[in-house]
């Protein structure tokens, strides 16, 4: 088996599929800008480099046969020529997209589904065989509530559609399964949690996970605004996330892709809250 390279190896999706590749016995080579302070375990190679600077992944892709991607920017600028460097040396490519894309329609209802849009029709276009990963909301993003909850078991922001969250354990487990298994090219792979939670419930149950009360409180889209860019949060990364909040709209689609592709059924965020009670304490 040719390596895998995995980008976003830092982050909580790609970690665990470098993780479970690992433990799956495949050779996994992990992409990181620094890759002294990646933090990853014994066995995984780590190599440099920037998907802002295509110039610099060459190194990292030689050998490479089939690449996880996760694209850490707000618009596509930047992917026509790292896809061009990517198909040079790899014949396969797994994509993580977003539950939100609407084949149905030119324009997407926000700009976080815009760009996902944008980036499979990119791959679709790139020659290379190609697999989405269309993940619903993942559950690691309630990571960015532990400092209030610590602070007043509170969440203060703005709401956002209920959607089936799911845990990150359970799209890389799908990834690492398309990754080294056949029969995916060309799949659009809906990934969902096994029930729909807005914010108040993923909230409340975070507090049972901690054996506090927590609550969920709702602000106008301006005050949200203000906090997060006092938070320090890039500005055009908070306009993408109060559009999306302000036009996603609710969806009740619960998916068995989960369990079909891993045969282990798709976690429940309690489960994910219990997991990552410390965190929040």
């Amino acid at each position: 088996m040719s390596e895998i390279l995995v980008t976003g190896a830092t982050g909580n999706v790609g970690r665990q599929v470098v993780v479970q590749l690992l433990a799956r016995g495949g050779s996994v080579r992990a992409l990181a800008r620094d890759p002294e302070r990646a933090g990853l375990p014994a066995g995984a190679k780590v190599v440099g480099g920037d998907l802002s600077r295509p110039d610099t992944l060459e190194e990292a892709l030689t050998g490479t046969g089939t690449v996880f991607l996760i694209w850490p920017f707000l618009t596509a600028e930047h992917a026509p020529a790292v896809l061009e460097t990517i198909a040079r040396h790899a014949r396969r490519i797994v994509y993580l997209s977003s539950s939100g894309v609407n084949e149905s329609t030119e324009r997407q209802a926000d700009p976080i589904n815009q760009l996902h849009a944008d980036m499979e029709r990119l791959i679709e276009g790139s020659g290379m065989e190609w697999t989405f990963l269309r993940s619903n909301t993942i559950a690691s993003n309630a990571r960015g509530w532990a400092e209030q909850i610590r602070a007043g078991h509170v969440v203060r922001g703005p709401d956002i559609a209920a959607t089936a969250v799911v845990h990150e354990r359970d799209v890389a487990a799908v990834a690492v399964r398309v990754l080294t298994d056949g029969g995916h090219s060309g799949g659009k792979h809906v990934l969902t949690g096994p029930q729909v939670l807005g914010r108040a419930e993923q909230v409340r149950l975070i507090g049972e996970a901690i054996g506090r009360p927590t609550r969920f409180e709702k602000v106008p889209v301006e005050a949200a605004r203000q906090q997060m860019l006092a938070d320090g949060r890039p500005p055009a990364l908070v306009e993408a996330l109060l559009a999306s909040a302000q036009t996603r709209p609710e969806s009740h689609v619960i998916t068995s892709t989960v369990e079909e592709i891993t045969g282990a059924p798709a976690r429940t965020f309690r489960s994910w809250a219990q997991e990552h009670a410390d965190g929040f304490r």
